[in-house]
């Protein structure tokens, strides 16, 4: 089960990406941010394995709180501004959708999440059990 949080100030925006989310089973929402503030302690204290995140947010933007976080999630950028792209994909985005996104769209970037998440976790064992069998070795 993977675990996501939606940082966005706008809770119409939310609700969609909840009800987006509502067919893939394996993608659990384990809280909402209204704000980059929020989002960066929900990030921290929950250790989710995806966000889903706004740019253009009162506060802070959806950038200046990813520089704010050491250990990033995955990220899918959910915005009505579409001169944010090439930047978050310096940031490592999964996906940059851009609002308003149809379900098509929306389930391709949750199914990158998925072949990335699942790439890094085979990647994370195998590098675990190189480092395991050196130090048994």
């Amino acid at each position: 089960m993977y675990r996501a949080i939606l940082i966005d100030d706008e809770p119409l925006a939310r609700s969609l990406v909840k009800e987006y989310l509502s067919s893939h089973q394996d993608i659990e929402v384990i809280t909402e941010c209204s704000d980059g503030f929020e989002g960066v302690k929900a990030i921290m204290q929950l250790q989710p394995d995806l966000l889903f995140l706004d740019v253009q947010m009162p506060k802070i933007n959806g950038f200046e709180m990813l520089e704010l976080i050491e250990q990033r999630p995955h990220v899918i950028f959910t915005t009505a501004f579409d001169e944010h792209a090439i930047r978050a994909f310096e940031h490592h985005a999964v996906d940059y959708l851009l609002k308003p996104f149809s379900k098509e769209r929306f389930d391709n970037s949750v199914n990158r999440f998925r072949t990335l998440a699942s790439k890094a976790a085979v990647d994370s064992k195998a590098a675990l059990d190189s480092k395991s069998a050196y130090s048994n070795g």
